[in-house]
């Protein structure tokens, strides 16, 4: 085979399997010692392990997305399934007015992508985690009850939307690595939840929802909304 062929099929690889996001290089660093370890006692316990650590690479991975040319959209921050669509208000320890907006939640089983993605172009106001409960994300009380990590982000035309990353059942730990100040772009990586999660998305007032609940949605590309 020749150079130019190992390249075009080298080339194919890696745009046919997407990165991993480097939160997740620790544990399969770890799945794969394990791995060979255990090939060492036992053929099956090492066959276990290896699909093991694939499995989780799988999960951390990150797949390039193309978010519209358009400054009026709010986007999809997750892949996963549109559970809820419902006026409700932002969590408090942002500290906005005590009133609803419209909120939509995405809930990302195992087998989604579990990066989360900035909604729309603006300027991070605000960070707040807080703890809380690991009940299960598809739940509606998840939303108040579950630890969270909130991102108040301000748009260019002035107003503002949030974005919350909510621990599920299995999940127990959130990745946020943006920081108050920070510019964003649309569709960009700003975190990740480990293992089982929801995200929800307040929406600015007046704004058109695009999506209806059951409708599945590609982080970064699929939009939320009209604002």
């Amino acid at each position: 085979m020749s150079a130019n062929s190992l390249g075009h099929a080298a080339r194919l690889v890696r745009e046919t399997l997407p990165p991993m996001h480097r939160a997740g290089r620790p544990f399969v660093a770890g799945g794969a010692a394990a791995t060979l370890l255990l090939r060492k006692l036992s053929p099956r316990l090492g066959l276990l392990a290896g699909l093991g650590t694939l499995a989780t690479a799988a999960f951390f991975r990150e797949p390039k997305r193309v978010p519209p040319l358009r400054d009026d959209l709010v986007l999809a921050s997750a892949d996963g399934l549109v559970s809820l669509i419902e006026e409700a208000t932002p969590p408090a320890e942002l500290g906005l007015p005590d009133r609803p907006l419209t909120r939509v939640s995405v809930f990302l089983s195992v087998f989604d992508v579990h990066v989360q993605r900035t909604p729309a172009r603006g300027t991070v106001e605000k960070v707040a985690y807080r703890p809380g409960k690991f009940l299960s994300a598809d739940l509606d009380k998840a939303s108040e009850d579950n630890e969270r990590n909130s991102v108040l982000l301000r748009l260019p035309d002035g107003r503002t939307l949030v974005v919350t990353q909510i621990a599920g059942l299995v999940a127990r730990r959130i990745v946020c690595e943006v920081g108050e100040g920070d510019h964003v772009e649309a569709g960009t990586t700003y975190g990740l939840i480990r293992f089982g999660s929801r995200v929800d998305t307040y929406l600015p007032p007046g704004s058109r929802v695009l999506v209806r609940k059951g409708q599945r949605t590609i982080g970064g590309e699929t939009p939320l909304a009209e604002v």
